[in-house]
């Protein structure tokens, strides 16, 4: 089995065919991508718990108003097994699935650097899996400590794991490509609740009992369904010889573009590089401005827009609120505005991702930052103006480079430190995204509850905040305007890069014989392909079909 695992057994021949990875990378990403999914859980298992006539019965936090009074409620409700979980106490789910993403992936980037993208997928698939039945049994048992340490806490270091397994992989497989690979698997990421949220919603409708709601079942046909996917995926994984390189195509020139490095940083020098740190400051500024506005997406639409949502222009929320007919008239639009903007945060992660190798990685996220910035002060304006369309256009492009941010910086990573240890050093820069996880919804919620608070129309209350956002993003713009290549005395040395691929049991392919033969692109069947390709698309396929008809509420 260790043989079967390792790095050396995984390493293609010349009739594997690359074109067979990134469904494998994304058979992963699918699955750990349902992470963004598990509000839909929220609202069952705060009422999964039912008192004699049927009723449910009381949350642990129940009258709590200030923090402090939810967050004792929350040390409450973990070991509780006489009330209901509230939305707060779920809630530190997502902080946990993101803070021990991107920790998990800091720690054991280099791990996985040497034993390889098959190993490391597999572990995620225990970890994410695994975690997906200990949280069944804490929904059965109704103990959330058990809930928080199997999708929170084990299922977190799964999603960092998975989340940076193929990164490396690709980028080798397809340097003439590479933000094209990275975004199509880290499209999938941002694409695995698209189909996740509504499989799992019927399979609480098919479990549900009087008394249940089926949650904890539900948990373990998604492990179940997730084990398999994630174990095809990571056996799927190959790597590509060194030397390898597509055929007929030839790295460009030293001079023809000092942006792209033709040497490799090794990891335990990439964080003292002021690009590396340039480059996390880029990645948190993009997420942070744009973690927090997609998080409370349909809230912001109906408080801005009020009754213009269901052509009652005179009605402002306050009033919607007050009729329940109304009130789930307007919620089903802004479900529908979630819909759309998370079709354009999927598909942004590719097309963005696919243009940067044209325009560029630099290039690109100065087109994120500034056209980001003027995005947020129409919107602004836009919103002032009742101009819905607009305003959901603008925020549709803000969801695209949202995401794209995500599919592009592994690219800009080789593109700066080599390709040697690029998944490890991605995996150190995920812990922007874990603070753009805190800081965005921070200033989010912040400045929301404080204008509420203080009296401020509902229709006036996201303005400052879009300013807010579109300064974080001009600090991105900054930080990316100084990014500069590498200095050369940062880079290893011949001896110190051989020395590390003997370490990570790398074959070589440097005969002119074998050379010719790794060079000649000899394709694997094409059924082959066709079916891997296929295992994909059809899930994704009816993600995209579900959230469409979630959207489509906008355009009737």
């Amino acid at each position: 089995m260790s043989d079967f695992l390792s790095k050396e057994h995984i390493t293609a021949d010349a009739s594997f065919n690359r074109w067979l990875v990134p469904p494998a990378a994304l058979a992963v990403h699918l699955s750990i991508g349902m992470a963004y999914g598990f509000s839909v859980f929220w609202k069952p298992l705060g009422n999964a718990l039912l008192d004699a006539e049927g009723k449910p019965l009381a949350a642990c936090a129940a009258g709590a108003t200030s923090f402090a009074e939810k967050l004792s409620g929350t040390g409450k409700a973990l070991f509780a097994t006489d009330c209901n979980w509230t939305q707060f106490d779920l809630g530190w789910m997502y902080t946990l699935f993101f803070v021990l993403l991107g920790c998990s992936a800091a720690l054991w980037g280099g791990w996985l650097e040497r034993a390889g993208p098959r190993k490391a997928g597999l572990v995620s698939t225990l970890c994410w899996c695994g975690g997906l039945l200990l949280s069944a049994y804490g929904v059965y048992s109704h103990q959330l400590w058990l809930m928080w340490l199997g999708s929170g806490v084990i299922g977190g270091i799964g999603l960092g794991l998975g989340y940076i397994s193929p990164v490396s992989t690709l980028i080798k497989w397809f340097p003439d490509r590479r933000g094209m690979a990275t975004g199509m698997a880290i499209m999938g990421f941002g694409g695995g609740a698209m189909i996740g949220s509504p499989l799992a919603t019927k399979l609480m409708s098919y479990f549900a009992t009087p008394t249940a709601p089926g949650v904890w079942q539900t948990f373990v046909v998604l492990a179940i369904i997730y084990a398999v996917f994630m174990t095809c995926g990571s056996l799927g994984y190959r790597v590509p010889a060194t030397g390898w390189k597509p055929a007929n195509w030839t790295p460009p020139a030293p001079s023809t573009n000092t942006m792209i490095a033709t040497r490799h940083v090794h990891l335990d020098k990439a964080h003292k590089t002021p690009q590396f740190w340039l480059l996390w400051l880029v990645l948190c500024m993009n997420v942070s401005a744009g973690i927090g506005i997609i998080g409370a997406a349909a809230p912001m639409l109906q408080e801005t827009f009020g009754g213009a949502l269901i052509g009652q222009h005179t009605v402002g929320f306050a009033d919607i609120k007050k009729d329940e007919a109304l009130t789930a008239a307007a919620a089903a639009v802004g479900a529908g505005f979630v819909g759309i903007i998370s079709l354009f945060n999927i598909f942004g992660r590719f097309a963005w991702a696919t243009s940067s190798d044209a325009l560029g990685r630099k290039r690109t996220y100065f087109i994120f930052f500034i056209l980001g910035a003027l995005m947020y002060c129409a919107a602004t304006y836009m919103a002032g103006h009742k101009s819905l369309a607009l305003f959901v256009a603008a925020f549709c492009v803000i969801a695209s480079m949202y995401g794209g941010g995500f599919a592009t910086i592994p690219a800009y990573l080789a593109d700066m430190f080599g390709t040697q240890f690029v998944g490890a050093i991605h995996g150190r820069l995920l812990t922007a995204w874990s603070t753009a996880g805190i800081v965005g919804p921070v200033i989010v919620n912040y400045m929301h509850d404080i204008r509420l608070e203080a009296g401020v129309p509902f229709d006036q209350i996201y303005a400052p905040i879009f300013m807010v956002l579109a300064g974080l993003l001009v600090v991105g713009f900054l930080a990316n305007f100084l990014v500069k290549p590498v200095a050369d005395k940062y880079f290893m040395t011949d001896a110190e890069l051989a020395e590390e691929r003997k370490i990570s049991h790398e074959k070589f392919a440097q005969t002119q014989a074998n050379m010719q033969a790794y060079t000649a692109s000899v394709p694997q069947s094409s059924m082959v392909v066709k079916l891997a390709w296929l295992a994909v698309l059809v899930p994704i396929s009816y993600g995209v079909w579900m959230t469409v008809q979630k959207a489509w509420v906008l355009f009737s």
